[in-house]
């Protein structure tokens, strides 16, 4: 605006051709400019200032900002770490238990292994036995059909041996009575 004043002031001046008036409209006008660059330059440093002081409050801003991040960070990581041990220690308890378990498990197994194979000696035991028993039955029943064979052959014989003890008891019996018969007759 000082600037368009002494612009006109100078223009004004050279209008009415008087030295005098140029060199006091020069000398106003370099003095205007003077203030207009003072005013210009006290704006401009004001200016600056106040961006170098909003810049200040943005830097504290962020830096308060970053510092609440970084404590957020640093409280996240924490948490993690916590969380991350917490879980390693559940998969530690979980790797004991599950060792546990598998030995449980061998030992169940070798258990039961030992009783199947007690038990597979067991049926041997018994079947080797079932088949003796049954061998020995079978020659039970070869001797007792044999005995009754013999039984039978030696009740034959027995009713053979009656018959001709009959036949003998009574030659013997009409031997008896025939000399009985003889003396009588003579």
């Amino acid at each position: 605006m000082l600037l368009v004043v002494s612009a006109l002031l100078v223009a004004a001046a050279v209008a009415a051709a008087s030295t005098l008036i140029v060199s006091a409209g020069a000398v106003v006008a370099v003095l205007l400019g003077v203030a207009a660059t003072k005013i210009t330059h006290s704006e401009l440093m004001a200016t600056r200032t106040e961006a170098a002081r909003d810049r200040a409050t943005q830097a504290k801003a962020y830096a308060a900002l970053t510092e609440r991040r970084t404590a957020e960070n640093l409280s996240f990581a924490l948490d993690m770490r916590r969380k991350i041990d917490q879980r390693q220690e559940t998969i530690a308890g979980l790797e004991a238990a599950l060792d546990d378990a598998q030995r449980q498990v061998l030992n169940a197994t070798r258990k039961l292994n030992a009783e199947a194979r007690r038990a597979d000696l067991a049926e041997n035991a018994a079947d080797d036995a079932a088949r003796e028993a049954g061998e020995l039955i079978r020659g039970l029943e070869g001797s007792l059909s044999a005995s009754e064979q013999r039984a039978a052959e030696a009740i034959v014989l027995v009713a053979e041996l009656e018959a001709e003890l009959d036949v003998l008891s009574a030659e013997l019996a009409s031997w008896r009575s025939a000399p009985t018969t003889r003396a009588n007759s003579a």
